[in-house]
């Protein structure tokens, strides 16, 4: 019975060509994700090399300089900076010169970012130039930099996070700072990082095509006008309505995982594995208070989709269920995905309506940015951020959804 409701999601031609979309625009951000500067190296001429073979040039040299990212280590990239931007091609107007001197500088430069940031004037300022003014003596002061700069932040009453947290919520972010192991380890790490950047596009690709598949398995019957047959069988109101709910999950499951398989052997086999156990702070998300590992956060990040995509998925046969309607069905992926800007220009309070958007569906789908959001909970004196709250809470409502779909289609009447 589960096998026959599969066959009818895939027997008609809307839903052979939704996958043939997905699977064109999976290959088309799987090609920009591994691409563009991750792909790019400028030669000792100047010249600016593109593809594989220029990938592997920054990488390697990027590789050079991995390790533990100790205060000699960390000396030793302010140095070297030092060195290049000393040079009479650095500081030169010529761009093919001034080109040299940046690929001098091509093995260094996510550590040299990093230094922009652990070094930054304030908490919210970012730049490029900063690291230029260090000397090897600071080399020190970067851990410590990057917590007393929060503490300076939350503390500064001119901004408006001193009022948006608690007391409570203040401290806890900076016992998040204060816990991250340092010194930690720093390595090529384009290919995680890609993968967290680009994988929205993914999840909103996935999630517009298994809206469209999941539309018509509980609308069809009245659709095509057989729900007078369907009603009538022997198993109508029970087996076959489970079996609609298996194949739902089924195909959400297997199209989902194919995919993120797909987009995630890509982009980390073309741009290497290299970096998995680096944290999250060690990159340009340095800013997070989730202590992860970058191959932690990644995990994190695609089952969370695939719980978005799992609770829409259901939620979209609700709607068909209860509306009898394929169209409505299919409009609420997009509902769901353009809710978030609808609220955001609602006028309530900051706190609140950004309390709202981290718990909003669409948040699953990109839970890469919230690695990065300050968004917190505070239940009672427990405080936590937003992302294993927004987990739990769409767990729970995923498995509460069957149930009622199966009520809610159960009691249908023949018309």
């Amino acid at each position: 019975m589960v096998k026959y409701e599969i066959k009818k999601v895939f027997a008609r031609k809307g839903g052979v060509i939704a996958l043939l979309i997905m699977l064109v625009l999976t290959a088309y951000t799987c090609w920009f994700a591994t691409n563009g500067s991750s792909s790019e190296w400028v030669n000792e001429n100047g010249d600016t090399e593109r593809g594989y073979q220029a990938m592997v040039k920054k990488r390697e040299a990027q590789r050079a300089w991995s390790g533990i990212l100790d205060e000699e280590k960390i000396r030793q990239v302010i140095e070297e900076n030092l060195r290049i931007t000393s040079t009479p091609e650095y500081n030169s107007k010529d761009v093919r010169l001034s080109n040299i001197a940046f690929g001098w500088g091509q093995g260094i430069h996510e550590i040299r970012g990093l230094l922009n940031h652990y070094f930054a004037e304030d908490f919210q300022t970012s730049d490029y130039y900063r690291a230029n003014s260090l000397t090897p003596d600071m080399a020190g002061d970067f851990y410590p930099n990057r917590v007393r700069l929060l503490k300076e932040f939350l503390a500064d009453e001119t901004n408006g996070s001193y009022y948006r947290f608690s007391d409570a919520e203040k401290d806890w972010i900076i016992r998040q700072y204060e816990a991250l192991e340092t010194p930690f380890y720093v390595d090529y790490m384009q290919g995680w990082d890609n993968a967290l950047t680009y994988y929205p596009t993914i999840s909103m690709i996935l999630i517009m095509v298994l809206g469209y598949l999941m539309a018509g398995i509980f609308s069809n019957e009245f659709q095509w006008k057989s729900d007078s047959i369907f009603f009538a069988s022997a198993h109508g109101r029970n087996s076959a309505i489970r079996a609609k709910l298996a194949a739902g999950f089924l195909i959400v499951t297997a199209v989902y995982w194919a995919a993120i398989l797909v987009y995630s052997l890509t982009v980390l086999g073309y741009l290497g594995f290299y970096g998995a156990s680096c944290p999250l702070q060690a990159s340009g998300r340095w800013k997070s208070f989730y202590n992860l590992t970058n191959a932690q956060a990644y995990l994190i990040v695609i089952l969370g989709g695939y719980i978005g995509c799992v609770f829409i998925a259901f939620l979209t046969m609700l709607i068909s269920a209860c509306s009898r309607s394929t169209v409505l069905g299919v409009m609420t992926p997009v509902i769901i995905i353009f809710l978030p800007n609808f609220i955001q220009n609602m006028s309530f309070d900051a706190v609140i309506i950004d309390k709202l958007l981290a718990l909003l569906p669409a948040r699953l789908l990109e839970l890469n940015m919230e690695l990065v959001y300050f968004d917190l909970f505070d239940f009672g004196g427990f405080v936590t951020g937003a992302l294993p709250v927004v987990i739990a809470l769409y767990v729970f409502l995923s498995a509460a959804l069957p149930p009622v779909i199966y009520r809610e289609y159960r009691r249908k009447e023949i018309m």
